[in-house]
């Protein structure tokens, strides 16, 4: 019987290293894949040169974004939250969790309503920022581009710290937002 319990809290504890493993990497990936992305349609024509106007509107969109997206967006909220429901992978895993990793970590599903509306209205909202931006004339769409950089950029160095904070000191004390069946571990 102990011999059973040893063997089952070894293999949880794989599964569950295996499982926050993969959804923290999975979710730097999903965002510095964005990151180079944008910085590769963002460079050329900012290299082309701007006029005054255009430095001053590129200069005044990434601190806009740094702040917004990264520090209120990222810093405050989402990667706080997004470390937290890694911890809890680590702690609980499960094997639907463990394989959707990442999109657990986002509040894709097994999440609080609130985290869901987050998750799914934000991701909605970006699709259809993404889609109206192909009407932006250059230089304006690479100013955006520059600055969604910055964001995300700095997203995943929050996500990066919070996961460090949530694993080797005493947490960050964000709730992983998960519906009370699976925090029980009945989902």
């Amino acid at each position: 019987m102990l011999r059973s319990a040893v063997t089952t809290s070894t293999t949880n504890r794989i599964a569950g290293t295996m499982a926050a493993t993969w959804g923290a990497v999975g979710f730097v990936w999903i965002l510095l894949d964005a990151v180079f992305r944008l910085a590769a349609l963002a460079a050329p024509p900012l290299r082309a040169g701007l006029s005054p106007v255009e430095w001053l509107a590129l200069l005044a969109f990434v601190v806009f974004m740094a702040y917004v997206e990264g520090y209120r967006g990222f810093q405050r909220s989402f990667a706080p939250r997004a470390a937290a429901r890694a911890r809890f992978l680590y702690d609980h895993p499960s094997w639907l969790a463990g394989l959707l990793a990442p999109l657990f970590c986002m509040g894709f599903f097994q999440a609080t309503r609130r985290a869901l509306l987050v998750a799914w209205v934000g991701t909605a909202l970006i699709m259809l920022l993404v889609f109206a931006l192909r009407a932006v004339p250059q230089p304006y769409r690479a100013i955006v581009d520059a600055g969604v950089v910055v964001g995300l950029s700095w997203g995943a160095m929050a996500f990066i710290a919070c996961l460090a904070r949530e694993f080797l000191t005493a947490g960050t004390g964000v709730l992983p937002e998960v519906p009370p069946a699976v925090a029980a571990g009945r989902l």
